[in-house]
């Protein structure tokens, strides 16, 4: 953050990507917000723009809607989220709106009280890539809702997402500049036919955004309401303090209710809007930030 916050070209900073892969993990997410929380405390303490700061999620059906809403939840803006994005391939080949899911995904996002958009995007189970889903993010289904998309990615690599290359793949030992054996310098190609197809898709495109002018600073977001644990799904209390340094989760707390403990030096006292006995999730124990919570990651819209 100390770095990237000089340049007025950093859109937003992620806590991280995909920490939260399946539902059953859902005990991690009180991790990711306080890293939300200490990221904004942070950022403001040394009194940076304020550059926003959230999360980039795996697009796991049995964490809908509640990962985002737990993200932007609560009576503190301090902890809340300023943003929530997805990574979603659901819309693969020449699919559409309703059978790709997207229609759902906009449902959840109706009404949400912070930026959302997607912040991967690209489905290659089907070839060539057509990337059909760009007329509905932009395009009057989502564009009033959803701000635009990532799409995934912009330099081949293993994976076969690029849509340029710098070269071929080369001994990693021998080129100082591929460190994964693809080049990350020279003169770009475009990689055929996604590239085209995804520049003629944007072509027919004309989003129009929201106008500064139209802003109102006394608007009335209202935050959406913290989800409660349920057993065999979503394992959080919403309601419940966040973890902090130090603190250690008693791994006898379930999802059905059963009271839980935070010990250590940093553990806060009980806070007068938890609810269901103090319960903070339902897993195993975790200590501190263990979570994979390794790093901060940028992020970067790249605009061909």
């Amino acid at each position: 953050m100390d770095e990237f916050q000089k340049f007025d070209n950093t859109a937003l900073f992620f806590v991280g990507n995909e920490v939260l892969t399946t539902a059953e993990v859902s005990n991690a997410a009180p991790y990711v917000k306080a890293a939300v929380r200490d990221m904004k405390a942070y950022r403001d303490s040394k009194n940076y723009r304020k550059i926003p700061i959230g999360y980039s999620a795996a697009d796991v059906p049995g964490l809908r809607p509640m990962l985002q809403n737990y993200l932007s939840c609560g009576d503190h803006d301090a902890e809340r989220a300023e943003f929530y994005s997805l990574n979603v391939y659901e819309w693969c080949g020449d699919s559409s709106y309703a059978e790709s899911g997207y229609s759902q995904l906009q449902k959840n996002a109706t009404s949400y009280n912070v930026p959302i958009f997607v912040s991967e995007t690209g489905c290659r189970i089907s070839k060539p890539r057509l990337f059909t889903d760009q007329a509905a993010i932009l395009g009057p289904e989502m564009a009033d809702t959803w701000s635009g998309a990532i799409v995934y990615e912009w330099i081949q690599e293993e994976n076969d997402y690029g849509l340029i290359s710098y070269g071929p793949k080369v001994d990693p030992n021998v080129s100082t500049d591929a460190l994964d054996g693809y080049p990350r310098s020279g003169t770009p190609t475009t990689v055929s036919p996604d590239y085209g197809n995804l520049k003629s898709q944007w072509a027919t495109l004309s989003p129009t955004g929201v106008k500064l002018s139209a802003y109102s600073a006394s608007a009335s977001i209202t935050p959406p309401a913290c989800p409660t644990s349920t057993a065999g799904g979503w394992i959080v209390n919403g309601n419940a303090p966040l973890p902090s340094l130090g603190q250690t989760l008693d791994s006898a707390a379930t999802a059905s209710g059963a009271k839980s403990t935070l010990t250590g030096s940093a553990a806060p006292k009980p806070s007068a809007s938890a609810t269901g006995g103090g319960t903070t999730t339902g897993g195993n124990e975790v200590t501190g930030m263990c979570l994979a919570l390794l790093g901060v990651m940028l992020g970067f819209v790249v605009w061909l």
